[in-house]
């Protein structure tokens, strides 16, 4: 049996039928349609759309902003739902461009339906064509290949009878993951074909948890016992595989600290006591002490990124050895590793059983809750400061985390924000934290956290972003406007690129090129005066300032109760900032300059650079007896 419809007509029954199964719970794969109607998409995937009320369509404000929506409503759902995007040829298509950027990155499913020139080609050039005097099968829409892990090109309309599943297998592998991108020349779109009936039946995707192999998974556990210093990174893999309750009874059996990256915050509940905190660049003293002097690094769901390895100077031990435990494969090998290719909740279980009663030395577990206490200490300094007016950014986020709720999701990618959130945000919740940081977007924050309350109404989310991702991204604001869904904003006003200001200064620049300033001599005027709090209301949203600590508690207190999206603007000072702690990041600097101040910076970043490593394929040894790891003892250096 067959049924006549046009493509893109078929490409929305097919998108109504896929499920995925995970741990025997199935669900409805793709929650609806966000989209911007041009002449590229209005009448094929637009008619489409109208005729299935069922599959509904969200209208959007800019192409970017909803791939970013996207994204955050398939990472808030550990990938096992997503949203599709579709958009017309053109501005509206290369608008897209940036998200599937971060999707990618990040690892995160979206499907990107951009339209595409007419495949018949008679009418050409159309509006808003690329041409190209080297071939006639090029337009904007190629610029999706390298930011995409599938792409395909749909000349006819029986040609998606095997893309769609293509693109199907890769939004639904854990390890391939990523933005899919169908480009549909508009005149195909409308064109019909007799489809068969089964490929628009409904299909069930397994989310399978491959298993590590045994034989490596037995030496892993030999790695472990042999170990007198071990460290867990959790990634983000952890909470995707919702293997978060299997880490926290692996990590209190065994004893063994845990450092988070910005993905894997959450893994842990603040107060647990193997929680080291943030590592890395944006890390905590606990776990940056405990990572310079670990013999083994037990790395789960991390791709190991810069900030993560401090730019490889994170493990200062000889004889550190690595245990990395991934879906993917090119993950897996990194840092010549013991590669345990596995899904995370499956390889802790059998790593747990493998390993039965053994603990960490004493020593060290002394040693571990020393730090955690010394952490704390620092983090409840930070909170309970009282600068300014303006406030500091640390007493800002110290208000926020004793305000929010425990299910309450802090939302946020760019700027300051995300280092200062990494080290001193208490989490609650495996899902109360969402950073974009595989990407780190500016103007990912409102969109973001649009997606993040559509997967799921029940949980306030509260976006905290810097007056530079506002001002490039905020027209989302009226979506949320649109489809009453609440947001609860926090836009913190420090007159500039806060971060990269301090970096330039840390580079020898002074701050080159990062502050909001009038044009006198150079960029050293006065500071312009945005009124953020008018430009949100303007759009719709409830809006107050706050200044002070108390008026700021009062802001975020009334703006909770308010039905809409609210705003809460608060000014916070430009040059304080929470401190770097055991760590550094490479950021090469100038190799000659008439500057005294460039010319010192590149003499510290010269010494600096040495401290980066290569890990190269650990040799053998003999397991170290469980009475000489007990007796151990030994003594924490500085990073």
């Amino acid at each position: 049996m067959t049924r006549r419809l046009t493509m893109a007509q078929a490409i929305i029954q097919f998108l109504k039928s896929q499920s995925v199964a995970r741990d025997g719970k199935e669900q409805t794969f793709f929650g609806g349609c966000l989209g911007i109607f041009g002449h590229g998409n209005v009448a094929g995937i637009g008619q489409a759309l109208q005729q299935n009320p069922d599959f509904p369509y969200y209208l959007f404000r800019n192409e970017q902003g909803m791939v970013h929506a996207a994204t955050g409503f398939a990472k808030m759902s550990n990938r096992l739902r997503t949203l599709v995007c579709t958009s017309s040829i053109g501005p509206g298509a290369t608008n897209m461009i940036t998200g599937a950027a971060l999707a990618t990155i990040n690892r995160i499913p979206v499907l990107l339906l951009p339209g595409d020139i007419f495949a018949r080609r008679n009418v050409a050039p159309v509006l808003q064509q690329l041409e190209s005097t080297s071939s006639q099968d090029v337009s904007v829409n190629d610029c999706f290949r390298p930011v995409s892990r599938y792409w395909d090109r749909i000349q006819r309309p029986e040609q998606i009878l095997t893309a769609l599943p293509e693109a199907m297998r890769v939004l639904t592998s854990p390890a391939e993951t990523g933005a899919v991108t169908l480009a549909l020349p508009q005149d195909v779109q409308t064109e019909a074909y007799d489809y068969p009936e089964e490929f628009l039946e409904r299909r069930v995707w397994t989310i399978a948890r491959p298993r590590a192999d045994v034989g490596l998974l037995k030496q892993a556990a030999g790695w472990i016992r042999s170990s007198q210093r071990p460290l867990i990174i959790a990634g983000g893999g952890v909470i995707y595989a919702e293997a978060t309750a299997e880490l926290v009874r692996f990590a209190s059996r065994t004893g063994i600290p845990v450092a988070e990256t910005q993905a894997g915050k959450g893994a842990l509940h603040a107060d647990h006591p193997q929680l080291a905190g943030a590592i890395g660049a944006t890390g905590t003293s606990a776990a940056n002490l405990l990572a310079a002097d670990a013999d083994l690094i037990i790395a789960i769901g991390t791709r190991l990124g810069d900030f993560t390895t401090a730019s490889k100077t994170a493990f200062q031990n000889p004889a550190v050895r690595f245990v990395n435990i991934n879906v993917a494969e090119f993950d897996a090998f990194k840092h010549a590793a013991l590669p345990l290719t596995a899904d995370a909740l499956q390889t802790l279980e059998e790593l747990g059983g493998e390993l039965s009663s053994w603990q960490i030395p004493k020593s060290y577990q002394g040693e571990i809750a020393r730090l955690r206490g010394a952490w704390d200490d620092e983090v409840n300094r930070i909170f309970a400061r009282r600068h300014g007016p303006p406030l500091s950014q640390g007493e800002v986020i110290g208000l926020l985390n004793a305000t929010l709720g425990p299910r309450d999701i802090i939302v946020n990618a760019a700027g300051s924000l995300p280092g200062d959130l990494h080290k001193l945000w208490r989490t609650r919740d495996p899902k109360g934290y969402h950073m974009d940081y595989g990407y780190s977007c500016m103007g990912y924050e409102v969109a973001g956290g649009l997606g993040v309350k559509m997967a799921d109404p029940s949980r306030e989310v509260y976006v905290l972003i810097g007056d530079g991702s506002y001002l490039m991204m905020a027209q989302e604001i009226v979506t949320s406007l649109q489809e009453n869904i609440k947001l609860n904003i926090v836009l913190f006003d420090n007159h500039g690129f806060s971060s990269i200001g301090g970096l330039s200064r840390a580079c020898g620049s002074g701050g080159f090129g990062t502050e909001y300033r009038y044009r006198e001599e150079g960029l050293t005027g006065p500071v312009i005066a945005t009124d953020f709090a008018a430009n949100a209301a303007s759009l719709g949203a409830y809006t107050v300032a706050a200044r002070t600590y108390d008026q700021l508690a009062a802001a975020l207190a009334d703006a909770r109760k308010q039905p809409r999206t609210s705003v809460v603007v608060v000014e916070t000072d430009y040059n304080d900032r929470v401190p770097g702690y055991h760590t550094w990041w490479d950021v090469p600097i100038a190799e000659v300059s008439e500057s005294q101040a460039v010319r010192e910076a590149r003499a510290a970043y010269v010494e600096a650079v040495k401290k980066e490593r290569h890990f190269w394929p650990a040799p053998a040894r003999e397991p170290v007896e469980a009475k000489q790891a007990e007796t151990a003892d030994h003594s924490t250096t500085v990073g």
